[in-house]
């Protein structure tokens, strides 16, 4: 299913949103090299009369018009918790909040394949603190309110938030008491100016013995090549108002070259850290989010 951000802001049901990505994304994966994944379940197997009809596979029953029932793997223990960043800067570009609108059908689509498997998902939102934390849980119940935060946070006007991703980071490790898979979605801009603490707080998730997907979420074009048009610009700190006026090939060179060494900073550290570092483009759609959490998931199986 091919949705752009402005498409998924302007529906806005995020539930049935993130049904038709999942179940799309997985038809493709039948086909491709990453069948072997079991993204739902294990097996079917034919219905015998007096077990309960809970997992019946009614789209099977109408094509054959025999009831099979969908034989799961046993209930795991995954526990995952989906970190969203809602600070200022994830609401840019402006014509579509794209990194925010990225990160919000990413983290519905992959609450709605958690809850498929069995696994308990939980949602944190924050900037410069905690926001919203949910409890971390399996129910469908559950996961319908976290479609309801991440719809409202979906409508939400941008108002100027600072970020502080170390200092959540560090509450997310000792409020996380069991081992979990966290997935963080952020554009990581705190990075420069704490990179040290960011480094640490990221090195206490791991020794707390969680797993941790970070997903970089930036626009390139704009914020790694600074690909903009040339003509006088008065560029806006999303974040704090700071402006600055400039003709865009002035600073380009060194643009680059600052976002390249942070960015390689950032990898080293979580190659170090054994933290899987997923840079997401938020041009190119949302499979490379699901397959790297699937990738991610049969790891720790």
């Amino acid at each position: 299913m091919k949705l752009t951000l402005k498409e998924i802001r302007q529906y806005g049901n995020l539930e049935f949103l993130a049904r038709q990505l999942v179940e799309g994304f997985i038809t493709g994966l039948h086909k491709s090299p990453y069948h072997g994944f079991s993204v739902e379940f294990a097996e079917h197997r034919l219905y015998n009369s007096g077990e309960s009809t809970r997992y019946i596979d009614w789209k099977v029953y109408a094509k054959t018009d025999r009831l099979y029932t969908k034989r799961y793997e046993e209930e795991t223990n995954l526990r995952c918790q989906l970190v969203l960043d809602v600070s200022s800067s994830m609401y840019y570009p402006q014509s579509d909040y794209g990194k925010i609108t990225f990160s919000i059908m990413s983290a519905a689509a992959l609450a709605y394949l958690l809850q498929q498997q069995r696994d308990a998902v939980g949602l944190t939102t924050f900037a410069s603190d905690i926001e919203q934390q949910t409890q971390i849980k399996s129910t469908p119940g559950h996961l319908h309110s976290i479609f309801l935060i991440l719809e409202k946070l979906l409508s939400e006007i941008p108002k100027e938030k600072k970020t502080s991703v170390a200092s959540v980071i560090d509450q997310i490790a000792e409020k996380n008491h069991k081992r979990s898979l966290v997935i963080l979605f952020s554009d990581m801009f705190e990075t420069y100016t704490r990179e040290d603490e960011l480094f640490s707080a990221l090195q206490h998730l791991k020794h707390n013995k969680h797993e941790v997907l970070l997903f970089h979420v930036t626009d390139p074009i704009t914020e790694e090549y600074f690909n903009f048009e040339e003509r006088p610009y008065q560029f806006v700190d999303i974040e704090t108002g700071e402006k600055i006026k400039i003709q865009p090939s002035m600073v380009r060179e060194t643009f680059q070259r600052s976002m390249r060494e942070m960015l390689n900073r950032l990898k080293l550290k979580c190659h170090q850290y054994k933290i899987d570092f997923i840079e997401a483009d938020i041009n190119k759609g949302f499979s490379a989010v699901l397959t790297s959490y699937l990738i991610k998931r049969a790891k720790m199986k």
